[in-house]
């Protein structure tokens, strides 16, 4: 009986990132904007938590410290761009969706349930503005206290 050499494994898989990346394609202008918006969100986050740290360190507590990553490609979501912010176990997340849909989740302790979550249309950005500030506030509060 003869044995049927074996598919090549790189030919296929080439194969396969050719159709999934022609499907994908149509999303690049959306996930473009989506990544743009991260950016941004991410510059105001960064100076928000400057000015906290900042803050902070005037009344005594230089320890208060938190972290914003740079915008990748979301965890959840192919489609999403996405932004952690980190303070020792605590976390907050902002994914920015190319459907057009920013969504704050948490915060949240590592290893536990994410959550809770809002999402709001990514051209509202005064309702985007007021939820950042207290998702951020709620972040800070929980991250420093033992």
């Amino acid at each position: 009986m003869s044995q049927t050499p074996p598919a090549d494994l790189g030919a296929r898989l080439e194969a396969l990132g050719r159709e999934l990346g022609g499907r994908e394609a149509a999303f690049q202008g959306d996930l473009a904007r989506a990544r743009a918006v991260a950016e941004k969100l991410r510059g105001r986050i960064e100076e928000g938590l400057g000015r906290f740290q900042r803050g902070a360190a005037a009344a005594g507590a230089p320890h208060l410290s938190a972290a914003v990553s740079e915008p990748r490609v979301d965890d959840k979501h192919v489609r999403a761009v996405q932004l952690d912010l980190s303070r020792g176990r605590h976390r907050a997340i902002v994914t920015v969706k190319a459907r057009g849909e920013v969504t704050l989740v948490g915060p949240f302790h590592a290893g536990k349930t994410e959550g809770p979550c809002r999402s709001f249309p990514i051209d509202s950005a005064a309702e985007i503005d007021a939820a950042l500030a207290s998702f951020l506030e709620s972040f800070l509060e929980q991250a420093a206290t033992p």
